[in-house]
């Protein structure tokens, strides 16, 4: 049987602290993301009340929102009111078990590779589009990692209707002109409010389009896969985007047609639970013989 793996999920709204075998959800708990000590005391409830019905973990993964320093185990300079410098990992020491700690994309990516879209592949990307944007990339089955994460939601594209961007340390990157609150801004409605058929989705998927072929230009991965309230939330973006891509690239890349853009560039396999599995995913590599964890 598989080894029983913690895993906790910290977004920006909303923590999700499961475990689990294998891809196999043995219990499952959702908590709002409220302040540090309480958000992480529930997830410390959590495994300590299923550690008393199913046993103890064997290793715990930790994927959150960022900018993270890894290394160090904690959250760094966010705009999450109250998170800059938590220490997220410390609180999970009692556990004394293999503990990784990456971002969320990051271990969204390694689920999709292990269990989701991506398997088969040796390079593949995760991006999350909502309050939010970011990537995770997998190279041979690990995230990459350099001098820091990756962070793709900031790099520059051209804004389609000449939006100023309303990223506070950018303007007008990717995450200033496409995520949740750029939209609001855009148009003065949430996103979820507004038509399928609206202006806006054209405008934000061509400049998606932009940044993936950036991506395919630069790592080329095998698979890009396009998750998050609003990337997984608005299925009429991905052919749009596929459309900005092979625009994009104008047939440099000769394997990367068009029609080719139709299994490079898709949906999550695991749906909603990417990030989730991904925490445990990350857990799984901190239990096995040879792996980085937070601890080496």
């Amino acid at each position: 049987m598989d080894r029983l793996i913690g895993g906790i999920e910290i977004g920006g709204t909303k923590t999700v602290v499961l475990v689990a075998r294998g891809r196999a959800i043995v219990a499952q708990r959702r908590v709002p993301t409220t302040t540090p000590a309480a958000t992480l005391a529930a997830c410390n409830a959590a495994l300590s009340e299923w550690s008393a019905l199913h046993g103890p973990v064997a290793a715990l993964g930790i994927g959150s929102f960022g900018p993270l320093d890894i290394a160090a185990g904690r959250i760094t300079d966010t705009p999450k009111p109250g998170w800059s410098g938590t220490k997220v990992v410390e609180p999970f020491a009692r556990l004394d078990v293999p503990l990784a700690f990456d971002t969320d994309v990051a271990a969204a990516a390694l689920a999709e590779h292990r269990w989701g879209a991506a398997r088969g592949t040796r390079v593949s990307a995760y991006i999350t589009i909502g309050t939010g944007i970011g990537a995770g990339l997998i190279v041979d089955g690990n995230p990459v990692h350099g001098l820091v994460h990756p962070e793709i939601g900031h790099v520059r594209v051209t804004s389609s209707d000449g939006f100023a961007g309303n990223c506070p340390f950018h303007g007008n990157c990717l995450e200033g002109l496409a995520s949740g609150p750029a939209i609001a801004a855009r148009t003065g409605s949430a996103a979820h409010l507004l038509p399928t058929g609206h202006a806006i989705w054209t405008m934000i998927a061509n400049e998606i389009g932009e940044m993936i072929a950036m991506l395919l230009l630069t790592l080329s991965p095998q698979r890009i896969v396009i998750g998050g309230g609003i990337g997984a939330g608005q299925p009429q973006l991905l052919p749009i985007i596929r459309d900005r891509v092979a625009i994009q690239l104008n047939s440099y890349v000769a394997p990367i047609t068009r029609a080719a853009l139709d299994g490079i560039v898709v949906s999550p396999g695991l749906g909603d639970l990417s990030g989730p599995l991904g925490a445990v995913a990350l857990g799984n590599r901190a239990a096995s013989p040879g792996s980085r964890t937070i601890n080496d």
